[in-house]
């Protein structure tokens, strides 16, 4: 490969893409092609994990405040503020476009992001005597610390989630912490998911061989 960068890597990946890996591997074209592979490598490793976190906490959550607000469409008593009723709005019309009017309870829930249902959990004005205190609490009846602990960690787990799904570095985060951190939350949520879900978790097999992946003798595999 030389040091050079082949040209149908740079056409496909393009060269700003890549200047981060080259950066990381002070140059090295070898090494940060490498690196990008197992770049990729860790963030599907990651993606099964997250996926069960991210569907098993919004399911917690909807089920909490379904009770609480004595209607499977909450939002339409629940004390959303204006950035949450866009986020209604927008999941209502992408389920609409499809051609199901008016839009069902089910895809409007699936249709919400990730960052919506943890701002159910933030100290935004009147969420914290709004939504935590009645109801989504009762999601993590394993968690006994502070709500702005929980959010702090969610947060960064949304930062993690939408980097892997854009297709963006994670190589440079502590990713042993970030994946420790998917279970200690999934754990606050649902033990037994957590339990089943590490069985089948590659993420730890996958770090353990960066090494290998970037000194070539070990190709990266996703």
């Amino acid at each position: 490969m030389g040091n050079e960068l082949p040209a149908w890597l740079l056409k496909a990946f393009s060269r700003p893409r890549m200047a981060v890996y080259l950066a990381a591997a002070h140059g090295d074209a070898a090494v940060a092609t490498r690196l990008y592979w197992w770049n990729v490598a860790v963030s599907s490793a990651l993606y099964g994990p997250l996926h069960c976190l991210e569907v098993t906490l919004r399911n917690a959550l909807h089920d909490e405040l379904t009770r609480c607000h004595g209607r499977p469409d909450w939002w339409e008593s629940a004390p959303l503020n204006r950035n949450g009723l866009r986020h209604i709005a927008e999941a209502r019309g992408k389920c609409e476009r499809t051609g199901t009017v008016p839009a069902p309870v089910d895809g409007i829930v699936a249709e919400l992001t990730f960052g919506f249902w943890i701002s159910l959990v933030s100290g935004a004005r009147g969420y914290d005597r709004g939504f935590w205190v009645p109801a989504t609490h009762k999601a993590f009846p394993y968690y006994s610390g502070r709500r702005a602990d929980l959010h702090d960690g969610l947060l960064s787990l949304v930062r993690l989630r939408n980097r892997i799904m854009h297709h963006e570095p994670v190589f440079h985060r502590h990713l042993a912490a970030d994946h420790a951190k998917i279970y200690r939350v999934l754990g606050y949520l649902n033990p037994d998911m957590a339990k089943e879900v590490q069985a089948m978790d590659r993420f730890p097999d996958v770090l353990a061989g960066r090494a290998h992946a970037l000194g070539g003798t070990r190709p990266p595999q996703f």
